[in-house]
């Protein structure tokens, strides 16, 4: 079944992010190498693509799991709630309608 994790990151966390990047971007390649991952990616804090210095609100990421306890043990793993990136992150159900 299809699981959406939506995170909110902490204040000022640009930081934060930029340095556990990679390792974040890692375990989300392999959920698309697997073929698990519908889409992923940040909620930017301005009304652009590329908000700079302002960062990034939170992350949207939609993928399949076995489980919502294994989405949850996936979320609660990452890298940015390692870091401290995260405030609060909510794991639930998801059901693909379109496209």
């Amino acid at each position: 079944m299809l699981y959406a994790i939506i995170s909110e990151d902490v204040s000022n966390s640009l930081e934060r992010r930029l340095a556990a990047r990679p390792d974040h971007l890692a375990r989300l390649e392999a959920l698309r190498d697997e073929g698990r991952l519908v889409l992923a990616g940040p909620h930017p804090s301005a009304d652009t693509e590329n908000p700079g210095d302002a960062g990034f609100s939170g992350s949207l990421v939609v993928a399949e799991f076995d489980s919502l306890e294994a989405a949850q043990g996936w979320a609660d793993a990452d890298p940015y709630i390692i870091a401290g990136v995260y405030a609060k992150v909510i794991v639930k159900p998801f059901k693909k309608v379109l496209p």
